[in-house]
Order: structure tokens, then sequence, then C-alpha cells
């Protein structure tokens, strides 16, 4: 089922013509049933000053965080792409064969991160996010064997109480 927000252009084109439709009706009904006196039209004029500062407003505000979803968003995949690539040198510190193993996994990784960014369809996505979980559980895995293998040495400085 195809989602109305999904064709944002024909949702303006309706919009404006249905706001057109209604305000030249209403203004008709208006100049049928009596003229507006002068103090009317003075005093109308106020509201329309008004009612369009107060759209502006609405208007400025959300184009500002429309910008910081997309700064946000932006810094977000900024930080995920240093996490795998920090996470892609550290692999070659583990031995050849698993850091062979997490690279491998690493770059598949990276591929469904970049497919989840550059999709748009809903069912996609989750079949993304299932994979990535699946990576990442599998990237998990890889690393707890050489891990458990090496042990962490203590520290000269650490002390017993």
């Amino acid at each position: 089922m195809t989602n109305v927000t999904d064709y944002p252009l024909l949702v303006f084109v309706l919009s404006f013509f249905i706001l057109w439709l209604s305000a030249r009706i209403g203004a008709s009904f208006l100049r049928r049933w009596r003229k507006p006196e002068e103090d009317i039209r003075e005093d109308l004029g106020v509201i329309l000053a008004a009612t369009l500062t107060m759209l502006g407003l609405i208007i400025a505000f959300s184009f500002s965080m429309a910008v910081s979803r997309y700064d946000q968003r932006k810094n977000y995949e900024e930080e995920e792409a240093n996490a795998i690539g920090t996470e892609y040198v550290r692999a070659d510190l583990l031995p050849a064969s698993d850091g062979a193993k997490v690279h491998a996994l690493l770059r598949d990784y990276l591929d469904e991160r970049v497919l989840f960014y550059t999709t748009r369809d809903e069912q996609q996505i989750r079949q993304i996010n299932a994979r990535t979980a699946h990576l990442q559980t599998e990237l998990w895995s890889a690393l707890l064997a050489p891990v458990a293998a090496q042990p962490t040495p203590r520290s000269p400085w650490s002390f017993r109480a």
C-alpha cells in the first residue's frame, strides 16, 4: 500500500488547490452576504498581518528543525564510519586467521550500513536491520575466542584491596 507522504509534490499541489478553493468559496460567501465596512477592513488587515507573521514563524521553525535533523544524521553517519574504521584497524591486532575473518565481516557490515542509509523502502530496511544484527552477533563471536585466548595482563600499578 502506498503512502501519500511518499509523494511530497503531489501533497503540495493538492493542499494548495484545496486551500485556494476554500479561500475563494469563503470570499464569495462574504461578498454575497454583506459589504465589509472600512473599520472591519482595517481589523482584517491586522489579522492578516498577524496570521502571515505566524505562518512565517512556523515555516522558519520547520526548516530549522529539518536542518538540525539533517546535521544530526550526518554526524551519526560520520561517527559510525569512524567506529567501523577503527574496528577495521584494530582487527589487525588479532591472529591472522581471526583478523581476516573479522575484516570480511566488517566489509559485509559496512555494505549493509551503506544500504541502510541509501534505502527508503520499509521492508528492505527491516531486512537490512536483521542482517546487521546477525553480522554484529557474528563479529562478537569472532572476537570472543581470540580475546579469551589472550587474557589481559595485570598492570603493575593495580593493587588488590
